[in-house]
């Protein structure tokens, strides 16, 4: 036994040697971190991002059903009723509040599979880090998109009585 350990010894020294010199010789990588980003895999789950209709209107409607599939209970949707002056999303309702603990969230994506008007989604943002917890808590306001970025979505009419859920695409 203690011959087979004094032949291993140097065997092992010669193998880490070896793993040493092998990653000596590649090229660094590095990655100009704030400037540009890793490119993410196509079924990442980043930040939430709350959809608008290309007329600007929002597609949640207040259902709350994101909010029952969550399984840690990290969503709260207060919905409001949409007036005709002040027309906020193609239903009747829209959310008037809409926030998302992100320390708490799990980012399963399970809201998103919930929402039956694609209103919800988790995208390609990664970069969560902050100094203090509150700054934690996703208010509508933060994960609503621009209006410019739901320009290739399908409008719907701002006087329609109803939004009509979105067919899936699987």
């Amino acid at each position: 036994m203690a011959l087979r350990e004094a032949l291993m010894g140097p065997l092992y020294i010669v193998r880490a040697l070896y793993t040493t010199f092998k990653h000596n010789t590649q090229p660094i990588v590095t990655i100009e971190y704030p400037e540009k980003q890793k490119a993410v895999p196509p079924r990442a789950r980043g930040k939430h991002i709350l959809h608008r209709y290309a007329d600007g209107l929002e597609k949640c409607v207040g259902c709350e059903l994101c909010a029952i599939a969550c399984p840690v209970g990290c969503i709260v949707v207060e919905a409001a009723e949409n007036t005709p002056e002040h027309r906020v999303s193609p239903g009747e309702r829209y959310a008037k509040r809409y926030e998302i603990n992100l320390l708490r969230c799990i980012y399963c994506g399970m809201c998103e599979e919930a929402c039956p008007y694609d209103a919800i989604t988790m995208g390609p943002r990664y970069d969560l880090a902050d100094d203090h917890p509150d700054k934690f808590i996703a208010v509508k306001e933060d994960m609503l998109e621009p209006l410019s970025a739901s320009v290739n979505d399908t409008a719907v009419p701002s006087g329609a009585p109803s939004a009509q859920p979105v067919a899936r695409k699987w």
